[in-house]
């Protein structure tokens, strides 16, 4: 664990309970007097709390240090994500936190099934509990549209599909769209037609999330 997100976090007092209280006495083991870096995921400070007291349902704390720390990701990448599985997306979420996805538009594609609705709620849960462990200090932006027809606005897509350039530059590439299981259907193919079609060097059929997680690596780390 890297720190602990608090909403709070940067105010002089805290005060924790319940789960936050487990976590840091009863697994972690903090006493009185240890100390514990804080994040609240809306700046980019790292808060440094000291325990002041703890009893039997609460935590006390005090900040005494404040510290600048910046760990963005230098480039930014969004994913055009075709709807899949939720209880999928929520597995392979972390690892495409980790990797560094700047946002996720998710989209309800035509072979998407529509009955597969996005918890948010539950994503951003997923999201600050990854960031915990791999010290990343922004959330990720989460967004969802109906269909392909929302984002054909956009200029700068590459489209991840069969039968596309394997030897890709990846530099400048900062959008990528990526199909449900079964892909595209025709229709969907018509209209992103004006895009740029990429695909990986490899005979085999990759799952839909393993086509984010490989064209994520690929192109940010």
């Amino acid at each position: 664990m890297q720190y602990i997100y608090n909403i709070d976090s940067g105010k002089n007092n805290l005060i924790l309970n319940r789960d936050l209280y487990k976590y840091i006495v009863k697994v972690r083991r903090f006493r009185v007097g240890d100390s514990i870096d804080f994040r609240n995921l809306k700046d980019n400070y790292l808060y440094k709390y000291k325990i002041e007291k703890i009893d039997k349902t609460n935590i006390y704390l005090n900040l005494f240090e404040k510290i600048l720390d910046n760990k963005h990701n230098d480039k930014e990448f969004e994913l055009f994500w075709c709807i899949i599985e939720p209880k999928i997306i929520e597995k392979t979420l972390p690892i495409l936190n980790q990797i560094g996805v700047s946002k996720i538009t998710f989209i309800y594609c035509q072979r998407s099934q529509k009955n597969f609705k996005i918890d948010f709620d539950r994503l951003k849960k997923i999201l600050i509990n990854s960031n915990q462990q791999c010290g990343r200090v922004d959330l990720m932006k989460l967004e969802i549209v109906k269909s392909i027809d929302d984002i054909l606005t956009y200029d700068d897509i590459y489209v991840l599909d069969f039968g596309g350039d394997r030897d890709f530059d990846n530099k400048n590439i900062k959008r990528v769209l990526i199909g449900c299981e079964g892909g595209f259907n025709q229709n969907e193919r018509e209209k992103l037609s004006k895009y740029i079609k990429i695909s990986f060097n490899t005979p085999y059929i990759l799952k839909s999330e393993s086509a984010t997680i490989a064209i994520s690596s690929k192109i940010i780390l």
